[in-house]
C-alpha cells in the first residue's frame, strides 16, 4: 500500500481557525498602537506652540497676534481668538485619529476633549486607550 503524502482537509481548516483567532486578537491592538503613535504627533505640536506663544508673550506682553502651529498629517490646529492674558489652542484629529480633539491654555491646562469609542477624555491629553490622567 502507497503512502499518501500532504495534509487532511481537517488539519487545514485547524490551522485556518488558528490564524482566524490570532488574527482577530492582534489586529485591534495594532490598530491602537497606530493611533497611540499618531496621537504624538498632536500632543507634541501642542507642546511646542504652548512655547511659542509664551515666547510671544515675553517678547509683546500679549498673545495676540501669537504663532499657532501649522496644520501636520494628523492634525490641524486652532488658536482661536486669544486675548492680551489668555489663549486656548485646540488640536483636531485628521485621518485615522479624526476623533480626537486636545486643548491647551495658558496656564498649560491640557485637556483631551474628544476621543474615540472606549477611549477616556479627560483633564489631560489621553493617548492610550483607557488611559486616566
Amino acid at each position: 500500500m502507497k503512502m499518501q503524502k500532504g495534509f487532511t482537509l481537517i488539519e487545514l481548516m485547524i490551522v485556518v481557525v488558528i490564524i482566524g483567532i490570532l488574527s482577530s486578537i492582534a489586529l485591534p491592538a495594532y490598530n491602537d498602537y497606530v493611533i497611540r503613535g499618531r496621537l504624538v504627533d498632536g500632543t507634541a505640536a501642542l507642546a511646542d506652540g504652548r512655547i511659542r506663544m509664551e515666547q510671544w508673550f515675553q517678547d509683546n506682553r500679549t498673545y495676540v497676534g501669537g504663532p499657532c502651529p501649522a496644520t501636520t498629517p494628523n492634525f490641524t490646529y486652532n488658536c482661536g481668538v486669544p486675548t492680551a492674558a489668555a489663549y486656548t489652542i485646540t488640536a483636531s484629529g485628521r485621518g485615522t485619529v479624526a476623533e480626537f480633539a486636545f486643548t491647551i491654555n495658558e496656564s498649560n491646562a491640557r485637556t483631551t476633549t474628544s476621543s474615540k469609542t472606549h477611549w477616556n477624555s479627560g483633564a489631560c491629553w489621553i493617548t492610550t486607550k483607557g488611559g486616566a490622567c
